[in-house]
């Protein structure tokens, strides 16, 4: 797609409510496909974050990535991961955001990061966190691994709709936060249900 003043705003938005769920997939991501020429690279980052598109930066987000997404699926290192994520993702989210707003100066890029990709970021993130704890509570953790992965392909997915067919993040946006907090809730009157079980057998016990 031919980048047009929109073009940022949405990209932008996909990949801080994909860093919402996984800090660094998303910018692996984006910086695949600038490195391979998916998309011209010249076109949809900002001159000051050209490095992306670098084998270095390809390396060192793949460590990165690679390093989270297989901690995300191991208990207790998950919880330390999504402790870790309060604070990282919303400035990794800010930094993407503006790494893709190629029409202003870098002041205004930053101030585009810090207005629209930390606030998406952590609003995903939260929601991510609460699904977690959710699924802990009523699954013991087991389903959490699941849930991991379901984020991981939910963050490449956005990511990449976000760079080749952006018109559809809002939709995708909206799509991704009505199944989170359905998965909230459906947790939550799993675990109410399960509480009070528990509780009438304590009764019965006396």
């Amino acid at each position: 797609m031919e980048p047009t003043t929109l073009y940022p705003v949405l990209l932008g938005l996909a990949l801080a409510a994909s860093t919402g769920l996984n800090t660094f997939l998303p910018l692996l991501t984006l910086s695949a496909a600038s490195y391979f020429k998916l998309v011209n690279p010249e076109q949809i980052l900002n001159g000051n974050f050209a490095w992306i598109a670098s084998p270095a930066a390809l390396t060192a987000l793949g460590l990165a990535t690679t390093v989270e997404v297989i901690g995300d699926k191991i208990p207790l290192v998950d919880h330390a991961l999504d402790t870790f994520g309060t604070f990282a993702r919303p400035l990794v989210g800010a930094f993407a955001t503006a790494s893709v707003f190629t029409q202003g100066d870098p002041a205004m890029a930053a101030i585009a990061g810090l207005a629209m990709g930390a606030p998406v970021a952590f609003g995903f993130h939260a929601a991510k966190a609460g699904t977690r704890a959710a699924s802990t509570t009523t699954t013991f953790g087991v389903g959490n691994p699941i849930l991991s992965v379901l984020e991981d392909v939910a963050a490449v997915a956005m990511t990449f709709v976000g760079i080749m067919y952006p018109w559809l993040v809002p939709i995708l946006l909206i799509v991704a936060a009505l199944v989170m907090w359905r998965l909230f809730v459906a947790a939550r009157k799993t675990f109410d249900k399960s509480r009070g079980f528990f509780g009438r057998s304590k009764i019965t016990a006396r």
